[in-house]
């Protein structure tokens, strides 16, 4: 085969994997996925289910694909915020909670009880790079805020950076969520209003 070919052929499977993944987190992460079979989304994607399984050889698969592309793409967004030199501490904050705001919002429990039930080292997982996100993003921008005298600076960042992480565990979880009723946007909303107000001096919560 020329090298054209092999170059058209691998940027198309390329394509194609990516066009099954944005379906698939589509349904996943709006209904769970064991509400969602590997038939259900070929039909939906106008495909064979053979040709679904060709890029995906199980649904476990598939849902490991979707996690990662949802955490890539978090990563992304949050690196564009911090990265860029033309915000202060406070807008840089305010963007860096419509970020998280937005990726949460995607999120249903449905799909968080089910990665929790059938899956739970995936959910361990997903426990662990959320807080790797919350440790790189949140600790920089701490620092920052501490030199604009908007964070306090008697509590130590990593102890804020630890609570911040414990807090989300203990109640971005299905059987937290569903005892308080809230979906995973509206927890974050909460844990973010009550960390801030906690972690800002009364310069910061004036400007803030």
């Amino acid at each position: 085969m020329a090298k054209s070919s092999l170059i058209e052929s691998a940027a198309g499977v390329v394509m194609a994997v990516d066009r099954i993944v944005a379906g698939a987190r589509k349904h996943f992460l709006a209904h769970g996925f064991r509400a969602v079979t590997m038939a259900d989304l070929a039909s939906e994607l106008g495909m064979s289910k053979k040709t679904l399984y060709e890029h995906f050889p199980s649904k476990r698969a598939l849902v490991e694909a979707v996690i990662a592309a949802k955490f890539a793409q978090a990563e992304r967004q949050l690196a564009d915020v911090a990265g860029d030199e033309g915000l202060d501490f406070s807008a840089r904050l305010h963007a860096l909670l419509r970020c998280i705001r937005l990726q949460a919002e995607e999120i249903q429990p449905s799909f968080l009880r089910d990665i929790a039930r059938e899956t739970p080292e995936l959910f361990e997982f997903v426990k662990k790079q959320r807080r790797r996100l919350i440790h790189r993003h949140f600790g920089s921008l701490l620092k920052e805020g501490r030199a604009a005298g908007m964070i306090r600076k008697d509590v130590p960042e990593r102890m804020m950076i630890e609570f911040l992480g414990g807090v989300t565990d203990a109640i971005v979880n299905p059987p937290m969520l569903g005892e308080l009723g809230l979906t995973p946007k509206a927890a974050f909303n909460q844990i973010l209003t009550l960390f801030l107000i906690g972690a800002t001096t009364d310069k910061g919560r004036r400007q803030l």
